[in-house]
């Protein structure tokens, strides 16, 4: 009984791995494209500008379907104003909203890309930001005119704020800091909404890149663990275990050492990653061999029997790495070895 659920928790261990190390590749995939491409900053200054400025002619800078999430922020018309390493002027020479508000905070900026980097605004910043403007189009009144006869859709928040503050500067300041970080945070909660298609989407890529059979890598994993049984059986000095080695090893017919040591050397794991279109194989004192798998590879998509285990992939690496690395430290106990030790 014992053998047996060390036999299950090796099969849950294996799985669990799998699916951590696939999700952190996805995450890892995911936040590169984000850096690369600059989408956090994109996405915040294509709402600021809905927001200060109005949509543009063909609708709003923010993604409204799931095709524009993959086509609009990362390769369309960047959103995010030209990168200037000048302090902010006494008069702005901007003409929008947007840039007025982007002359206010270049102080916290970088260069990247000849656009701006910033990608987060802390709404005590935003308030001062909204304060250095208001002085500048003299006065809440002023700017709230202006504002309206531009159409700028700002109008209606700062106005509520403004009436709610009663004329009381400090009031309308943190009125404002308090609005805008309500938008924030639903703005944050858009994001993640459109990163989970993101995800979806490398998930799935990275599922049928690798050809990544969950119930096919599970049977491998027992596999292994009937090999190792064997393996201690000869051990043991057990004959029988032999006839099952040399079936599981043709080449070797005569030398059983031969074929426990090629078996155990490609573990479950090891071949299951070795389903992908370009597999590399290191020999015992050579040189790694990259060789092409694709016609395998594609056999293994168009064979239906590999469909359940591909749709387990996918949905496990939608859980994410967090989820698995807490399942992870929960099989193997990992904090509670680090709370004892702690104490």
């Amino acid at each position: 009984m014992k053998s047996l659920n060390s036999v299950y928790i090796d099969l849950a261990v294996g799985l669990v791995i799998a699916f951590l190390l696939f999700s952190l590749l996805v995450s890892g995939i995911n936040e590169g494209l984000v850096r690369l491409l600059g989408i956090r900053g994109k996405f915040l200054w294509a709402y600021l500008r809905d927001t200060l400025d109005g949509p543009r002619g063909k609708g709003s800078w923010l993604p409204g379907t799931v095709a524009e999430v993959f086509a609009r922020l990362p390769f369309s018309k960047d959103a995010r104003p030209v990168f200037s390493p000048l302090p902010a002027p006494v008069e702005s020479t901007a003409t929008t909203w947007s840039g007025r508000l982007y002359e206010r905070l270049r102080e916290i900026d970088h260069r990247k890309d000849g656009r701006t980097s910033i990608a987060s605004i802390p709404p005590a910043r935003f308030g001062v930001a909204i304060m250095e403007i208001v002085t500048g189009e003299g006065g809440v009144t002023s700017l709230l005119e202006k504002l309206k006869a531009d159409g700028s859709p700002l109008y209606g928040p700062l106005k509520g704020v403004w009436d709610a503050a009663h004329g009381d500067l400090d009031a309308f300041r943190k009125g404002v800091e308090e609005w805008f970080d309500g938008e924030m945070r639903r703005l944050t909660m858009l994001y993640r909404r459109y990163v989970k298609w993101v995800i979806a989407a490398l998930g799935l890529a990275i599922t049928l890149l690798f050809s990544m059979d969950s119930l096919e890598y599970g049977r491998a994993i027992l596999t292994d663990n009937a090999v190792r049984a064997q393996v201690a059986s000869m051990a043991d000095g057990g004959t029988s275990a032999l006839a099952g080695l040399r079936e599981k090893c043709p080449e070797h017919p005569t030398d059983p050492y031969a074929c426990i040591t090629e078996v155990l050397s490609a573990p479950a794991f090891v071949k299951i990653v070795g389903n992908a279109p370009v597999s590399v194989n290191i020999p015992d004192g050579g040189s790694p061999r990259w060789s092409w798998n694709g016609g395998e590879w594609l056999r293994r998509l168009g064979s239906p029997g590999h469909w359940p285990g591909f749709l387990v992939t996918f949905v496990a690496v939608l859980f994410g790495g967090p989820f698995w690395w807490d399942i992870f430290r929960r099989l193997t106990g990992i904090r509670a070895r680090a709370g004892e030790t702690d104490k």
